[in-house]
């Protein structure tokens, strides 16, 4: 069942700039790990091997953020940690299950996100990821909330370094100090503050709407 329609939230002059990951999406299903884990031929119920796959699977993880690493560069790399070789069809498929992973979207964020829209405020989205997910950010049904959208892999700049908030508030044309950033990750928001904004560290819709109302 959907969310019920929040009331308005008007925050203008200051712009809510949204991560997306675990933000506005859901992290990805128990069933999406255990696809992505059969695909890479990690045994069921086998504990140390898991463990080993997502640890390569998190290393490799910051140059495909900064548009650095390309993606059958970041799988060879996740191989060569586990002693694997993975052709370049498994390659794709690999891409293709973790990539699907990414898209749920969280319906109470989003509700969040109308109310903050149907109140007029400026909206953006900045996402350490990816240049692969730019189409979706850009295109996909939430897109047309945001007036931009900031992918750190086309970039070539990620969170929490302030040279992207920077790049963020100078393309919004806005202060520093009008700055919102919303982010799961508190080491994201306090980069936010480091260069003059204001943030939220994201648990949950409710908490995030209680937070916002209360700068209204």
């Amino acid at each position: 069942m959907s969310p019920t329609a929040l009331a308005p939230i008007s925050l203008s002059p200051r712009v809510v700039v949204f991560d997306y990951g675990e933000v506005i999406s859901r992290e990805p299903s128990g069933a999406d790990r255990g696809a992505l884990l059969a695909r890479a031929g990690v045994e069921p119920g086998s504990g140390t091997a898991t463990g080993a796959f997502w640890s390569a699977y998190w290393a490799h993880r910051d140059g495909l953020d900064r548009g650095t690493t390309s993606i059958a560069d970041y799988w060879r790399a996740v191989a060569l940690d586990l002693g694997v070789e993975w052709s370049e069809i498994d390659v794709h498929e690999l891409w293709a299950i973790d990539h699907r992973g990414w898209l749920s979207v969280d319906p109470g964020t989003l509700a969040v996100v109308h109310a903050l829209a149907a109140g007029g405020t400026r909206l953006a989205l900045l996402s350490n990821a990816g240049a692969d997910y730019a189409g979706w950010l850009r295109h996909g049904s939430f897109a047309p909330l945001f007036e931009r959208v900031f992918v750190s892999g086309e970039l070539r700049l990620v969170k929490p370094d302030a040279e992207i908030y920077e790049h963020v508030i100078d393309e919004l044309g806005i202060q520093a100090s009008d700055l919102l950033f919303v982010d799961n990750k508190s080491e994201n928001v306090e980069g936010a503050r480091a260069v003059g904004g204001d943030g939220h560290v994201f648990t949950d819709a409710s908490g995030l709407e209680r937070w916002l109302r209360s700068l209204a």
